[in-house]
């Protein structure tokens, strides 16, 4: 059996007491660069494990942090997951990740405490829940940064995109091509997300003097299934849209195959959310393009920020986004509208999508947040 590496073994290769070793281990800022370079290059060449567990032990929490989304399979939290794990790696911690799953936001309180139970150092949650009072006074002792939406009923960290300003452009772009006739296609409306996205929306037709026309807004659609079957129902319709805009990318993935199986490609689509493909087809489809690695690693950043000063002021940060023109935004309305009913079968015989979200750049940075400037609006 081999026998196994000491911290007194890594001490004595790199030429320092086991109480340096420790503190480089620890994270510990304090220990000089050229000291630390060669502990950390003794514990690679001897394969030095930390005992995780004892270290916990002694210092009353685990070194591990926790994620809370809402799906795994999502692709943008599962890169956004990714982002955050880079980060923690980066501090010698572990992540432990738990999804809620999209149709049961009441687990997200349960999911939670099994975090804290392990004495998870700090969280990172995107929040499902329509109130997050319970939280409260988890956040008196444990430091917590919501991402993608701002938490109901409890003042805390958090990174998210604009939604308001996003949804406001992507809507404003369709306009300036000549479309009055603008579709909304989102998930269910107890999604603040959602909510926000449909508020940009009708500002944006509003500022084009357009009355609201609910005949062309279709929401609750939860997977890209439903996706389809309402975008069916919104484009046979007897004064069917335009141009379409979809809020997110599971709604992206039920309209655009859609579209393209109906040969419907005469009606302009942008996306909120890129995915794969999307610049393959043709028209290519002009998207709504936010990087979730940014918001995974802005959120990971903040909370060991947090972790480390507890006493920081509370921040929402603002992650940028960018309209990306690819063709399917910028088509102009028809001349005549095309008959729903020419097009009825064919939107009927529907398939299912299987693509994934794969695109984004940007940084970071720290802005009043777009759920308060919809509320004093």
């Amino acid at each position: 059996m081999t026998p196994r590496i000491t911290l007194r073994d890594v001490a004595s290769r790199a030429a320092v007491s086991p109480k340096t070793v420790s503190r480089v281990v620890n994270g510990d800022a304090h220990v000089t660069p050229s000291t630390r370079a060669r502990v950390q290059q003794a514990i690679t060449d001897l394969g030095f494990q930390p005992n995780l567990l004892a270290r916990s032990l002694r210092m009353g929490r685990a070194d591990v942090i926790g994620l809370v989304v809402e799906s795994l399979a999502d692709p943008f939290f599962a890169r956004l997951t990714s982002a955050v794990e880079q980060v923690a790696h980066e501090r010698g911690q572990a992540v432990m990740v738990s999804s809620v799953g999209n149709r049961a936001p009441e687990r997200e309180a349960l999911v939670v405490e099994s975090m804290l139970v392990r004495q998870v150092a700090g969280l990172i949650v995107a929040p499902m829940a329509r109130h997050h009072a319970y939280l409260a006074e988890t956040l008196q002792h444990t430091p917590v940064v919501f991402v993608d939406r701002l938490p109901e009923g409890v003042s805390s960290d958090a990174v998210l995109i604009d939604d308001l300003s996003a949804a406001e452009v992507a809507t404003r772009h369709l306009l300036e091509h000549g479309h009055r006739r603008v579709g909304f296609l989102g998930s269910e409306l107890r999604n603040p997300t959602t909510r926000l996205r449909l508020a940009g929306y009708r500002r944006a037709m509003s500022e084009h003097g357009l009355v609201a026309d609910d005949s062309l807004v279709a929401v609750g659609a939860g997977s890209a299934r439903e996706a389809t079957a309402a975008a069916v129902q919104l484009l046979a319709g007897p004064q069917p849209p335009t141009a379409m805009f979809s809020s997110n990318m599971r709604c992206s993935l039920g309209l655009v195959p859609l579209l393209h199986s109906a040969r419907r490609t005469d009606v302009a689509v942008v996306s909120f959310d890129d995915f794969p493909m999307a610049d393959s087809l043709a028209p290519a489809v002009t998207v709504i393009d936010h990087d979730p690695e940014v918001i995974g690693r802005a959120a990971a950043e903040r909370l060991f920020r947090r972790i480390d000063d507890p006493s920081a002021p509370v921040e929402t940060v603002l992650v940028p986004f960018r309209l990306v023109p690819r063709g399917s935004g910028e088509l102009r309305p028809p001349v005549r509208a095309v008959p729903a009913h020419h097009d009825h079968d064919r939107l009927a015989r529907r398939r299912e999508p299987g693509m994934e979200h794969d695109r984004g750049e940007g940084r970071a940075s720290t802005m009043a947040s777009p759920h308060v400037q919809e509320e004093a609006r």
